[in-house]
């Protein structure tokens, strides 16, 4: 008995590698997420997609992360973090299977569909996860927020040089994708899983979707903010690759890629920035969030790369400080048990800004054109951002907030 208890020990990790292993799967299934952008331009040339189908396949992406926050949102809570990320990896490797088979428009639909289920059933389980395993609470919240920012960055770059380098990039970028989800999911199956459910009552579906009243003008404030920067960041991942072929006569998926993860990258930067801004921070994202729309729309106006990659820096970072001080001011606002529930809130407002304007800029270059639906989409969005960040200055904050990333 001695000696089997002795084997059962070493194959179990320790709680200190505990943490990183679920980093690694929050990575591996957050760069799935965006591996398909810089990959658009071509499904739309090998399956004779229009701007606006590319975008309602973008958009399908959200209503599955929606889908995965409303009904699993506190899964968590009832069967454990193992029990609840494993279904989450699953979801990400059906997702490249779909993406590996695609040949029409409702494949890609439902492999981006599978690729929201698994960040909505990630974002929240897996940061909460690796901040509860972890002994240093603050080096934690910073490694959850490296590998879900770092794995959104790195999903479109990954598949950006895949595709400008390699053969066969629409199947060789899943099957990279799916070793390395082979790979993360071992590590997660090797997590001890708890001894019974956190909650007594058993599992709950679904997200508590409630603002308490002494919140509500700021939740309202800080939404309209969220609202703006992910508008942004829908705007990139969608439309940018499309403006690099269409209007730049440059359809390179690595420099779509890079683009897009550049943007990420300053978002990282932004969030952990932010705390150092202190009062100064609403006005510096709003600042750099409205200048970097309106760089971005007189880039498109004037068919030049270099104020897009001015935009990059400015709109990425604006959106990160944006989006680390609505938290904060959020969870000075909220009562104590209903912090979770608020932020909640927070990520529903976020995905619907990342999915449904995009729709609305799809309809618009259909039939207007992507240039002019591209510079009034941009000019919305610096509206929103300067509008809603001058309202949330107006907020004083109290002391910081743990980091919450998209």
């Amino acid at each position: 008995m001695g000696a089997r208890h002795e084997v059962r020990r070493d194959r179990t990790p320790r709680p200190t590698i505990a943490p990183w292993l679920v980093a690694a799967a929050f990575a591996a299934t957050m760069l799935g997420t965006t591996l398909p952008t810089p990959l658009y331009v071509l499904y739309q040339r090998q399956l004779g997609l229009s701007t606006l189908a590319l975008t309602v396949v973008f958009a399908a992406y959200g209503a599955g992360v929606l889908l995965a926050l409303l009904l699993f949102g506190r899964a968590s809570d009832a069967i454990g973090y193992r029990r609840t990320l494993l279904p989450g990896l699953a979801c990400a490797a059906a997702s490249s299977v779909a993406f590996l088979l695609a040949d029409s428009f409702e494949v890609l639909i439902a492999a981006r569909l599978l690729s929201g289920l698994s960040a909505g059933v990630f974002t929240g389980t897996a940061t909460a996860a690796i901040v509860a395993l972890a002994q240093d609470r603050e080096r934690a919240v910073l490694v959850a927020t490296a590998a879900n920012m770092g794995g959104l960055g790195a999903g479109p770059v990954v598949a950006g040089l895949l595709a400008q380098y390699a053969h066969h990039p629409l199947q060789l970028t899943y099957v990279v994708h799916l070793v390395l989800l082979t790979t993360v999911t071992c590590g997660i199956w090797a997590i001890p899983g708890p001894r019974e459910p956190v909650r007594e009552s058993g599992f709950h579906w679904g997200a508590r979707l409630s603002v308490p009243r002494g919140a509500r003008l700021v939740f309202a404030r800080s939404a309209a903010a969220v609202f703006a920067g992910f508008a942004m960041l829908g705007l990139f991942t969608a439309v940018v690759p499309l403006f690099l072929a269409q209007l730049l006569q440059l359809p390179s998926p690595a420099a779509a890629g890079l683009v897009v993860g550049a943007l990420f990258g300053a978002s990282t930067f932004g969030q952990v920035i932010a705390p150092l801004l202190g009062s100064r921070a609403t006005q510096a994202a709003g600042a750099m969030l409205t200048l970097g729309a309106l760089t971005l729309a007189l880039a498109v106006a004037s068919t030049d790369l270099t104020p897009l990659l001015l935009a990059v820096p400015l709109a990425g970072t604006g959106q990160g400080i944006t989006f680390r001080a609505s938290i904060s001011l959020l969870q000075d606002a909220a009562p104590a048990h209903q912090r979770s529930e608020i932020t909640s809130c927070l990520f529903v407002v976020a995905y619907v800004a990342i999915s449904a304007p995009i729709l609305g800029e799809g309809l618009a270059a259909q039939v207007v054109g992507l240039q002019p639906a591209g510079i009034g989409f941009s000019l919305a969005v610096a509206g929103v951002a300067a509008s809603a960040t001058r309202s949330l200055a107006r907020i004083p904050p109290t002391r910081a907030a743990p980091e919450c990333s998209p």
